[in-house]
């Protein structure tokens, strides 16, 4: 894990950082004209100690350049099946069994949906993008088989902490996409691996249905419920935060009106 962007790749000419995913930001509502409806995804989270050390590991998986998301760094996961129901119409168990099928898909692991931890949900503020409604769940990563991608979707795995996956971001040496990045900030807050798997399994799941603004000087924001401009859509309101500054320089997140 470190990679630069491919060589010979265009600059980035955007005001905006290059890892804002989140696109048309000029719909208000899911009614609007030309907003898609959104996908249901599921992605799980495996988390693991280092070896020798209380440090938290977590799986990641680098996208094909030339798919969704493509090149970014992400977790095992993808869109729900109609399979992934089985034969009912429960979009949380449909959830978890997507989750369970991508991770052995994309990266030969068998897991157990019954031992996930539900984390949190997201879904992207209105818009003509494809647009993904994402399950987020963790998973232990104890005697799993070796991790294999087939060299197709998936260019590359590694175990990384989220705290040092932050840092690569920072420095522009991977991609993340911004609820990659919220989800491995959350997570570098407790370790080791049994005591994050404790702490979430015992605090409520997070929502995050995401709006997006732009400030005054230049960076787009998405905001989450608590933020002062969240009701309005206007990120230079004062007031309490639970945001994501997307500056070019680099994501910030900026939150005192949520537990984390």
């Amino acid at each position: 894990m470190g990679d630069k962007t491919d060589a010979g790749a265009e600059p980035n000419k955007s005001p905006e950082h290059k890892n804002d995913t989140y696109g048309d930001i000029n719909a208000r509502s899911e009614d609007d004209a030309g907003v898609q409806p959104t996908i249901p995804a599921a992605t799980v989270i495996l988390l693991r100690d280092r070896a020798g050390a209380d440090t938290t590991e977590v799986l990641m998986l680098k996208k094909n350049s030339k798919i969704t998301f493509g090149g970014m760094w992400v977790f095992p996961g993808g869109k729900i099946d109609a399979e992934d129901y089985a034969g009912g119409d429960d979009a949380d168990v449909a959830a978890v069994n997507a989750a369970v099928r991508e991770a052995e898909e994309e990266a030969n692991i068998q897991l157990e949906g019954s031992d996930f931890v539900f984390l949190s949900h997201w879904t992207p503020p209105p818009g003509p993008q494809k647009r993904f409604a994402t399950w987020f769940f963790l998973s232990a990563a104890d005697d799993l088989s070796d991790v294999v991608i087939d060299d197709g979707e998936i260019k590359d795995h590694a175990w990384v902490s989220p705290s040092e996956a932050l840092a690569q971001h920072g420095r522009g040496e991977i991609d993340l996409a911004p609820p990659t990045w919220v989800t491995l900030y959350h997570l570098s807050l407790y370790s080791p691996a049994a005591k994050a798997l404790e702490y979430f399994n015992a605090v409520p799941a997070k929502v995050y249905q995401t709006r997006v603004g732009k400030m005054a000087d230049g960076p787009r924001v998405a905001m989450w419920a608590g933020d002062a401009g969240y009701d309005s859509w206007e990120a230079d309101v004062p007031g309490p935060r639970h945001r994501l500054v997307m500056a070019k320089d680099g994501f910030r997140f900026e939150n005192d009106a949520e537990q984390y």
